[in-house]
């Protein structure tokens, strides 16, 4: 009896001493780092909303996320984050800036969720969990298969996101013809964009196949000659695909110079990486057809709906990937038997959320994409 009364007795204690197990009387307490004072604060604001939102979806009084003010650099992300330590929480959500992870390396008992999508240069404990060039260049790769595209070159700007694709490159299976890099200043960027479609040796043998028509005996010279000057460029291009690693302005320009080179969207497939359906991309007609991957436009635009229904006021891209990525915790925390444990992001496993569905497997997060392009002004879905 004794023994038996023992046994119980280590069983309880076992359990009140558990760092980790939650219990009905404990909360699962997750930190959250966000600006909430000074020039993104606005970013933190929209956080807050939306993280709101999914407490209300989840409805689990276990649940909590703690707050605490990041400021935007990476000296008050530390302090922010040592003082949700402090109070025993090692799973935080955040940050926001790949910059404000530069010291979080010695909160090594720490797992942070970053919501940066840049893959370069975070500390082993930082899981960036942004949209990144990982997932969108494995979609792209599917859209290629699919389309039996093969001879694909990609266009990348002489910016910091270089680093972020060649390391996305490397990581993936996506074999390319060729890769190029360009200058975003327009008066460079139309000379090396010529270069890399061969735009000057098109141009002359159009000159020369006029000259040698002029010159010859052919029937009807007059109609092919007239013909032949109608277009800009004569001879092949040795690519049938481009995927331009760009955005904003930036990308048109691009895509502006591509055109004046005679490689057009309709004769080479353009393709480039994820924008969010930015609405000036639809009046841009030269340019379409335009491919990208991309979050799911669906649930993008309900999201945006109960976020404007809540609180009067738009989300942004950041509100709509917190909000998916607080349902990620907690199910992975439901899905270990409500351990908190940081392994829970080492175990391959999957999460559907708004954005898509999340892969998570040795402390890595990807996404599965949907893909779309930009046709007659309009965004279609491919899959």
């Amino acid at each position: 009896m004794k023994t038996l009364f023992k046994t119980i007795l280590f069983i309880i204690f076992s359990i009140l001493i558990s760092p980790n197990k939650v219990f009905a009387d404990n909360k699962i307490r997750i930190g959250l780092v966000v600006p909430l004072s000074g020039e993104y604060s606005y970013v933190g604001e929209s956080i807050i909303k939306s993280v709101r939102l999914a407490l209300n979806q989840i409805n689990d009084e276990r649940f909590e996320i703690v707050p605490e003010d990041s400021g935007a650099n990476p000296i008050d992300t530390l302090r922010a984050s040592k003082k949700l330590y402090t109070q025993g929480i090692k799973i935080i959500i955040g940050p926001v800036f790949n910059e404000s992870s530069r010291y979080l390396d010695e909160l090594k008992e720490v797992t942070f969720i970053s919501l940066t999508n840049k893959i370069y240069g975070n500390p082993p404990n930082v899981i960036s969990a942004g949209v990144n060039a990982i997932s969108q260049l494995n979609t792209i790769d599917k859209f290629r298969k699919i389309n039996e595209i093969e001879r694909s070159i990609i266009l990348i700007p002489r910016t910091d996101y270089r680093k972020e694709i060649d390391e996305a490159l490397t990581k993936t299976e996506l074999k390319l013809k060729d890769k190029f890099f360009y200058d975003t200043d327009p008066t460079l960027l139309t000379a090396q964009i010529e270069k890399i479609t061969r735009y000057p040796q098109r141009k002359q043998n159009l000159l020369d196949e006029i000259k040698r028509i002029e010159d010859s005996n052919l029937n009807n010279k007059e109609k092919k000659i007239e013909n032949l000057k109608k277009r800009d460029t004569l001879g092949g291009i040795n690519f049938d695909s481009v995927i331009i690693a760009d955005f904003d302005e930036s990308l048109k320009s691009v895509a502006t110079s591509l055109l004046y080179t005679d490689v057009s969207s309709t004769r080479v497939s353009y393709i480039t990486l994820n924008q969010w359906f930015d609405d000036s991309l639809l009046k841009e007609t030269s340019l379409q057809p335009l491919y990208f991957p991309s979050i799911n436009k669906e649930n993008y635009e309900s999201f945006k709906s109960e976020y404007k229904d809540a609180y009067q006021t738009n989300a942004n891209q950041l509100s709509f990937l917190s909000y998916d990525l607080v349902g990620l915790v907690y199910f992975l925390i439901y899905d270990n038997d409500f351990n908190l444990d940081k392994n829970i992001f080492y175990k391959k496993n999957k999460f559907k959320g708004k954005i898509g569905i999340f892969e998570i497997d040795k402390n890595v997060i990807t996404h599965q994409l949907n893909f779309y392009s930009i046709d007659k002004e309009k965004f279609i879905k491919i899959f």
